[in-house]
């Protein structure tokens, strides 16, 4: 399937503006990815101020470069996913604990209410949601190092 004809761009106020093939316009519209781990280059929906889908964009890498790079810096903005290379150290082998970890953007600590708040993404991806909403990614769980991963077995 091809992308639909439409314009986005930012006003003064730096809200993005999506202009339809029709020439109607919406202010303040979120783009929202459908798989932004599995396939984040397919299924972006862009919504309205009111979280209503108005556009359907299939495929993120045939835009014209000015709005796929405004949609991706958009993008990127909402999805802030730190990716974690190692666990340094966790509080307690019960729920809820303290994890130490060291991700792509630097080390942190972080609370992990339980276990549930860790998932499974494919057969080597983690996904943890930490108390406070924020997410963390492993991207391949046997990667890591054997403390790490003595860790995440238990």
């Amino acid at each position: 399937m091809s992308n639909p004809t439409f314009d986005l761009h930012r006003d003064n106020w730096g809200r993005l503006i999506l202009t339809m093939e029709d020439g109607s316009q919406h202010v303040g519209v979120e783009p929202v990815r459908a798989f932004p781990i599995s396939d984040p280059d397919h299924g972006v929906a862009i919504c309205g101020s009111d979280g209503a889908e108005l556009l359907w964009v299939y495929d993120v890498p045939a835009l014209p470069d000015a709005i796929r790079t405004l949609l991706e810096e958009a993008l990127a903005h909402r999805e802030f996913v730190p990716e974690i290379h190692r666990i340094l150290e966790v509080s307690a082998p019960v729920s809820p604990s303290q994890w130490r970890v060291e991700t792509d953007r630097g080390e942190t600590t972080f609370t992990l209410r339980d276990e549930s708040d860790i998932r499974r993404l494919g057969p080597k991806g983690l996904l943890i949601n930490d108390a406070n909403g924020i997410r963390y990614y492993i991207r391949d769980f046997s990667a890591l190092d054997k403390f790490s991963r003595r860790t995440l077995d238990r």
